[in-house]
């Protein structure tokens, strides 16, 4: 696990953020002294799991510690399918890795977790409300409109991704197929 302050000296901590999340599912704790919306935003955009401002108390790091760590150790211990395929798509979900038609496309941890829901319920159409609690978790207090950002994120990496809009509510993933 990386409990990471964003502040760091000679080096960008979201940059920082984002290598690690390049090369690894490790849980990230940001900490940070920016506390406006955008920067909490930006952090858990990135790859962060949590997000924490200062001043915080040592209880409260802890207590978030162990949530994540007992969030990840239920992920670990689930046996859903380990693949999604759908529409040309094949989600690697032990991998974590998305490929369409054999091509790899590379995903931020939230994008793939969002397709990963939303392939799994094709059709279904869900509320930003619910993508937030489902993808970001419960404790997240930003803007719904994180949700539109990384669905524009993943059409943009993934053209002609049938992730339909559903004015005035949400999401959801059409299939192609039927």
């Amino acid at each position: 696990m990386w409990i990471l302050d964003i502040m760091l000296p000679g080096m960008d901590g979201y940059e920082f953020c984002k290598k690690i999340r390049h090369e690894s599912e490790t849980p990230i704790i940001i900490i940070s002294a920016k506390d406006d919306e955008i920067d909490k935003i930006l952090g858990l955009e990135l790859g962060g799991d949590d997000y924490l401002t200062k001043p915080f108390s040592p209880r409260e790091l802890v207590a978030r510690v162990k949530r994540l760590f007992q969030r990840t150790k239920q992920q670990i211990h689930q046996k859903p399918e380990d693949r999604v395929k759908v529409d040309g798509l094949l989600i690697d979900k032990q991998e974590r890795r998305v490929f369409l038609h054999g091509e790899e496309c590379h995903l931020t941890t939230k994008e793939l977790d969002m397709l990963i829901l939303l392939t799994e319920n094709v059709n279904r159409a869900f509320s930003r409300e619910e993508l937030l609690v489902k993808v970001w978790g419960d404790d997240y207090f930003g803007s719904d409109r994180a949700v539109d950002d990384l669905v524009k994120r993943i059409r943009k990496k993934i053209p002609n991704i049938p992730l339909d809009t559903v004015w005035g509510y949400g999401y959801r993933y059409r299939s192609k197929e039927g």
